[in-house]
């Protein structure tokens, strides 16, 4: 028996259907459309230092650059385009692989220096162990007299 509608063919796929492409591109409407590319980032603490984990899938080692500058360290990661397009394995008529920097500044303090970090590349995570910053004293109390 067919049944009019007023709303399509099916109520329920058409409704169902575009909350679940909502719910898919979240990622996209948060992050941008490079939300793949980010740099995801695991910051554990210890007693004496943080240890820093961050995913750099399908870079090199000389592809990523550290630097530290006004108490901040920045990780940038670098990965150039050939411009020939033509290979041995004929070609290219579409790339998906990332070509294209990615760049992420942590604050770590203006008394560490780089001789303190120290990093590590394995399996496409980028391994960080920074020593904590010892605390600055405060200075003792002091009263200020008035003249006058």
């Amino acid at each position: 028996m067919l049944m009019p509608s007023i709303f399509g063919e099916n109520l329920f796929d058409e409704f169902f259907g575009d909350w679940d492409r909502q719910m898919r591109n979240m990622d996209r409407r948060l992050y941008g459309k490079n939300a793949a590319r980010e740099m995801k980032t695991d910051v554990h603490e210890h007693e004496d230092h943080f240890e820093v984990d961050i995913d750099l899938p399908g870079f090199k080692k000389d592809e990523i650059t550290l630097e530290l500058q006004n108490g901040y360290l920045t990780v940038t990661a670098a990965k150039g385009v050939d411009k020939d397009e033509t290979t041995e394995k004929g070609k290219l008529i579409r790339q998906e692989r990332y070509a294209g920097t990615l760049q992420r500044s942590f604050f770590v303090g203006e008394s560490l220096t780089e001789a303190d970090i120290t990093a590590k590349l394995e399996h496409g995570v980028l391994s960080l162990s920074i020593p904590k910053a010892e605390a600055r004293k405060l200075p003792e109390k002091k009263t200020i007299m008035i003249e006058g």
